[in-house]
């Protein structure tokens, strides 16, 4: 059974077996995670010495066209991590939306840096404002890289686009990633980073993985630094709340417990075509991905004269879903 290993400086860490990690579909072992401690001072202090200076190194334009190429890359090996994703719990059709949707981010951004951002690492924000009278003191805008590191503590959901999508902006800006995968669905995510990897396209130091614990790496970081999460909001207020976060005022962005609601307006009858989307959309949310999104729709919400019929709709739509091994056609 494979160990999962950290990409930290440069460098796979990992040999000994410690957590195992069950397929979805059967229980049965995938990988395990490793038992080797992570140097997080290493990681921090390889991420700011070497990777700020390699991304640094090229400006707007440039890390736009990396990320497109790598984007291609990722695209013509996906079927790699297809074969992968399944042990997640996902269809084929739940997979195209982490897989194909991680490297469809990547084309967004790249296409994004090229066509609103400068050739250089400086960016100009907005137009002149007027600060005093007569014009005698006016000010504006300019964005200047950061220096730091940016810490990415993602979702069990989305291991591949989770991950692109915040490295994306990020790689962009000029700020190298640690990232660090739920670890229930890391060996996919390690898997990418493999991927990642071998394109041999990014700038050392731009990219590193944790796999487990973060250790006492918050502890690490600094005002120039950059922490996001994904997950639950009890765990985001727990994070946000480190000492160190709030001491030094580190920038925290937490996407958490989202809740999203379908509306039937009152003059939708059963015979008119909304109705009918509203259902499909509806059963979706409920099947895509097993409802595990963000996004998925949380609570229906129709006319009580409404509702039997609804309900009637929604019936016939679940009865045709079948349920079993993700990985067979029909599933």
């Amino acid at each position: 059974m494979s160990v999962l290993q950290s990409f930290i400086a440069g460098q796979w860490l990992g040999e000994t077996p410690a957590r195992a990690l069950p397929s979805a579909v059967n229980g049965d072992t995938v990988a395990h995670t490793h038992e080797e401690s992570i140097d997080f001072a290493q990681a921090v202090d390889y991420a700011r010495r070497i990777g700020v200076k390699n991304l640094l190194a090229l400006d707007f334009q440039q890390r736009a066209a990396i990320l497109k190429e790598l984007a291609i890359y990722i695209q013509g090996r996906k079927d790699e991590l297809y074969a992968i994703s399944h042990h997640t719990g996902c269809t084929k059709a739940d997979s195209w939306i982490d897989i194909d949707g991680g490297f469809g981010t990547l084309f967004t951004y790249a296409s994004t840096g090229r066509k609103e951002l400068p050739s250089g690492n400086v960016a100009h924000e907005g137009p002149v404002t007027q600060l005093g009278k007569d014009n005698h003191f006016n000010g504006t805008h300019i964005l200047v890289p950061r220096r730091g590191v940016s810490v990415h503590i993602n979702a069990f959901n989305f291991p591949i686009w989770g991950m692109l999508e915040k490295f994306a902006p990020a790689f962009l800006a000029g700020m190298p990633c640690i990232v660090k995968p739920a670890t229930a669905t890391s060996y996919l995510t390690e898997a990418a980073v493999r991927v990642i990897n071998d394109a041999g396209l990014l700038p050392e130091g731009a990219l590193q993985l944790i796999i487990g614990g973060t250790g006492d790496l918050l502890d690490r970081l600094e005002e120039q630094d950059f922490v996001t999460f994904t997950g639950s909001a009890s765990t985001a207020l727990k994070l946000k709340s480190h000492p160190n976060l709030m001491a030094k005022s580190i920038p925290f962005n937490a996407e958490a417990d989202s809740l999203n609601s379908a509306i039937m307006a009152p003059d939708v009858t059963p015979d008119d075509d909304e109705f009918d989307i509203f259902a499909r959309e509806v059963v979706k949310e409920m099947t895509a991905k097993a409802g595990q999104k963000c996004t998925a729709i949380r609570r229906v919400l129709v006319p009580a004269e409404r509702l039997d019929a609804l309900v009637e709709r929604l019936t016939e739509r679940l009865d045709k879903i079948t349920f079993g091994n993700p990985a067979e056609e029909g599933v």
